[in-house]
């Protein structure tokens, strides 16, 4: 399946030119593709840990499944794969760019604004690089490590994964996050 999808990604990236189509769209949707990958490799994962050994399991997952899934997404499909948050809860990888501030700012906007998180996204074209970014909402499930109140056992997990989190104090439909995606042209 895997296999299946990335030749559709490579398929769409190498068509788009030779087309004549608008490329733009068609990177749009290629990103799409992969933020939805990320988040339906993801999420499987976090929910067994959480049905296995509950939120101490589903940090360990979040620590070092998500950035191997981002890395591996990233090499097998000529993007940049990474997460950002305003409040990041892993500091060397989430910290956003100024554009990536800018847009999660707007997605703060357009969510206070009515607009659904999981419709949000946005993009961006130069003449080096097409950029997208889906917002990440804060689900019930989210809460328990991203709430307003974290309890002891997994706020001491957290610590050791991530020192410096900033990642908690979120409500339910809040903007905790984007996927963000990168290609050069």
């Amino acid at each position: 399946m895997k296999q299946v999808f990335l030749l559709i990604l490579g398929l769409l990236a190498s068509t788009s030119s030779w087309c004549g189509g608008d490329r733009s769209t068609l990177l749009e949707q290629e990103a799409e593709q992969l933020a939805q990958e990320f988040a339906k490799t993801l999420k499987p994962q976090l929910v067994n840990a959480m049905q296995q050994g509950g939120p101490v399991e589903a940090v360990k997952i979040c620590a070092t499944a998500a950035p191997e899934i981002a890395r591996e997404l990233s090499q097998n499909s000529g993007w940049l794969v990474k997460r950002v948050s305003l409040k990041a809860r892993n500091t060397s990888m989430a910290i956003p760019d100024n554009w990536e501030e800018a847009i999660l700012e707007q997605f703060d906007d357009r969510r206070a604004n009515g607009e659904p998180a999981e419709t949000l996204s946005a993009t961006t074209q130069t003449n080096s690089e097409f950029r997208y970014m889906k917002a990440q909402g804060v689900g019930p499930l989210c809460l328990t490590c991203h709430g307003e109140t974290v309890a002891p056992n997994i706020k001491q997990v957290l610590d050791s994964y991530y020192p410096d989190d900033r990642a908690t104090g979120y409500r339910l439909g809040e903007i905790r996050g984007a996927i963000s995606l990168t290609r050069p042209l």
